[in-house]
């Protein structure tokens, strides 16, 4: 399967799931398939004071049916359904919005102030924009698009 095939594939599956995820006053924060002989799809799931164990069988149950129903992957895969962790992934302008005042983990396609990666604080969001505070430094501005990966950062 070609990476435009597996990117297709993964719209179509989000537009199948989102729904009965928000239908259950989650959110999808994000979707990961890995097809090969035997293919998996990684389902993650949250909502406001986080998934439980429980949350995540009874929506890999419905999906399970859903995906039954409309047999979007062509072989034989594994379904997984989880929480994002405590190092939760920042996908969308509203998942920086949300956890501002954390600490994260922000990587970018293209330097910016001479730098790829950026442990900092989260001061906010907005109009494609993310602003940081970097434990070294002073206050940064990035661009949505060239944010390449970000993520909360659990320090004990």
């Amino acid at each position: 399967m070609s990476r435009e095939e597996r990117e297709e594939l993964k719209a179509k599956l989000t537009r199948l799931v989102q729904p009965l995820i928000e239908e259950r006053g989650m959110e999808l924060v994000q979707l990961e398939y890995t097809a090969g002989r035997k293919g998996h799809l990684c389902i993650y799931i949250d909502k406001p004071g986080g998934v439980t164990i429980a949350d995540c069988e009874a929506v890999s149950r419905e999906i399970s049916g859903l995906l039954d129903a409309y047999d979007p992957i062509p072989q034989s895969y594994i379904l997984e359904v989880s929480s994002p962790g405590v190092e939760r992934p920042l996908n969308r302008e509203s998942d920086f919005q949300r956890f501002r005042g954390e600490m994260v983990k922000v990587y970018t396609r293209e330097p910016v102030n001479g730098k790829s990666y950026f442990g900092a604080r989260l001061l906010g969001a907005g109009e494609g924009f993310v602003e940081l505070l970097p434990e070294k430094g002073e206050k940064v501005r990035i661009a949505l698009e060239n944010i390449k990966k970000a993520h909360l950062w659990y320090r004990p």
